[in-house]
Order: C-alpha cells, then sequence, then structure tokens
C-alpha cells in the first residue's frame, strides 16, 4: 500500500442512484460504484426516500468503487460530495434515526403551506432576501411540514432535539461519527436552498425561520463548498479521509464544467433540466421565472453567485 494517497473520491447522492467515482491525479475514473434506491410515492405529488437506505447505499457503494480498484481509504487525499438539493431529511440528533421518510425535491405536498406563508404579500414575499420565489420546491416548507404532521417532532425541536439537513447533511454527519460527535454541516449552494439563508451575507435568517416556524437549533453550519468539514470516523469507511467539497448537485455541474466567469453557463440532463449561468460575486435579482442562487464558494475567496431555469422532470419522463 502506497504512502502517499494517489487519488480522490467523489461521493454522488443523487435523486435516484448514488455513486461513488474514484479519480486518479490526472483526473481519470478509476472506479465506480452506483446502486439505485426505492422512490417512494405515498400518494399522488408526495415523493420520498428512506434516509437510512441512503445511508446504507452510500457505504455499499463506496466499498464496490474500493474493491472493484483495489483502492483503500489510505490511498485517498480526500472525498467530495455532491447531493440532490432541497431533499429534506429530519433526524434526532440522540438516536441518529430520521424522524420521517426525506422528502424529495419533487414533492408538491406542502403547495398549502407556501400559499399560507405567501398571505397579502404574495410568491415574492422572501425573495429579494433569499433570491428564491416561495414554492413547494424548497426545502424550508417541508421542514414545517414534518414538524406539523410527525407526533411529537415539533416538541423535539423546540427541546433542540431535532437535526435537519440536505443529503450532503446527512452523509456528513454519519461519516463523522454521527451521534458520537458527527459534524453537521452544509454547503452555501445547499444552504441556498432553502429559502432560509439570505443570500447576500450567507447566513441562516432568524426572522423567515421563526415565520416558517423552524427552530434555528435544527439548522447546520453554513460553510464554504471547498474545505476540510472533518474526517471519515465510521469503522472501515473512509476512515480518517478529510471529507473536504460539497456542492448541490448543479451547482457542482457548474464548477466541474468549468463555469468559471461571469455569463458562462450549463445546461445538464438528468432526472430533470438545469441551466445555470454564472453571474459573478455579486447577487443578480431574478425574474421571468428565474431564481438566484449560490453557485460556488471556494475557501474564504468571495462567493460566486448564479441564476437559474429549472425543469423539474425531464429525464424522468
Amino acid at each position: 500500500m502506497s504512502t502517499q494517497p494517489k487519488y480522490v473520491m467523489a461521493i454522488d447522492q443523487g435523486t435516484t442512484s448514488s455513486r461513488a467515482i474514484i479519480f486518479d491525479k490526472q483526473g481519470n475514473v478509476v472506479s465506480v460504484g452506483q446502486l439505485e434506491h426505492q422512490q417512494i410515492f405515498p400518494r399522488a405529488g408526495w415523493v420520498e426516500h428512506d434516509p437510512m437506505e441512503i445511508w446504507l447505499n452510500v457505504r455499499k457503494v463506496v466499498a464496490e468503487a474500493e474493491a472493484s480498484s483495489e483502492v483503500g481509504p489510505r490511498d485517498i487525499a480526500a472525498v467530495g460530495i455532491t447531493n440532490q438539493r432541497e431533499t429534506t431529511v429530519v433526524w434526532d440528533r440522540t438516536t441518529g434515526k430520521p424522524v420521517y421518510n426525506a422528502i424529495v425535491w419533487q414533492d408538491t405536498r406542502t403547495q398549502a403551506l407556501v400559499e399560507q406563508f405567501a398571505g397579502d404579500a404574495g410568491m415574492d414575499r422572501y425573495q429579494e432576501r433569499t433570491g428564491l420565489p416561495l414554492a413547494s420546491y424548497f426545502a424550508g416548507p417541508k421542514i414545517r411540514w414534518i414538524l406539523d404532521n410527525v407526533d411529537g417532532a415539533r416538541e423535539a425541536a423546540e427541546r433542540g432535539d431535532l437535526m435537519f439537513g440536505t443529503t450532503d447533511s446527512w452523509l456528513v454527519w454519519n461519516m463523522t461519527g454521527g451521534v458520537e460527535g458527527g459534524v453537521h454541516v452544509t454547503d452555501v449552494t445547499n444552504a441556498s436552498r432553502t429559502m432560509l439563508m439570505n443570500l447576500d451575507t450567507l447566513d441562516w435568517n432568524e426572522q423567515i425561520c421563526e415565520e416558517m416556524g423552524v427552530p434555528v437549533s435544527m439548522l447546520p453550519e453554513i460553510r464554504s463548498s471547498s474545505e476540510v468539514y472533518g474526517k471519515g470516523r465510521t469503522r472501515g469507511f473512509l476512515r480518517d479521509v478529510p471529507i473536504s467539497g460539497i456542492l448541490g448537485d448543479q451547482q457542482a455541474a457548474l464548477f466541474g464544467q468549468a463555469c468559471f466567469e461571469k455569463g458562462m453557463g450549463k445546461n445538464t440532463y438528468g432526472t430533470g433540466n438545469f441551466v445555470l449561468m454564472n453571474v459573478g460575486t455579486d447577487v443578480v435579482p431574478a425574474s421571468h421565472g428565474l431564481i438566484a442562487t449560490a453557485g460556488y464558494k471556494i475557501g474564504d475567496a468571495p462567493a460566486v453567485y448564479a441564476l437559474e431555469g429549472s425543469i423539474a422532470v425531464t429525464g424522468a419522463l
């Protein structure tokens, strides 16, 4: 076994499957592991995933990628995570168990809540602060739905016993120890999809959290998209490997397609279609059905913003 790590790993926790990909120093793909997870449809318009199945599948695909390339944790310099955005996991910090299935980004059960939040102010009520119109797409109303509809969830949240995260936060917390000191973080790109973050200052907006009925104690710490958040602590699973990148899947594609200059954009074809354009280091107000979002933030460098146009169903059709 080599003493100097020669590889990096990417974990892609997507809407329909989880993948682990090992790359060498030249950027060549060395090996891949991939597993689909169950799509749960309790009723029309509802879409759920089992967070425990996703966590198990991630461990399996990492093991598959390592086994097929004979690469072990000591050969891996770092692991980065990209993930389905807006998909909402709420779990108990003392047991490590989700209180409900993950509510997926496509899910529309929160439409009535969204209309309630809009009130007389309209669907643009929070857009100036968050970049986002009120919509069932985003995570904030999904958290509220879980707290309102799962027995004991509201009380547990008020006691500080519940944690929220998109699937990046769920994975990092488990990878870094879970109930035994797991790190509760997310990055600016995923936080910008909750409707709870100030887009200009990249911190949680406590007033919006209060209006949506989401205790701030549930929320992960917002960090940059590229830094070491912690090291793998789960026995036999990426042990001591630095976890050093998080990007929501569409922002990861923007960065991965090298859209580093203002005006450059990409469109990717997956479950849905998502056009993102780099607009530079200042927020550009969105209009015409677009949304303003965080594009990426590399360490201490200023955040780069994007405008996004989304079509929820394309490849899935």
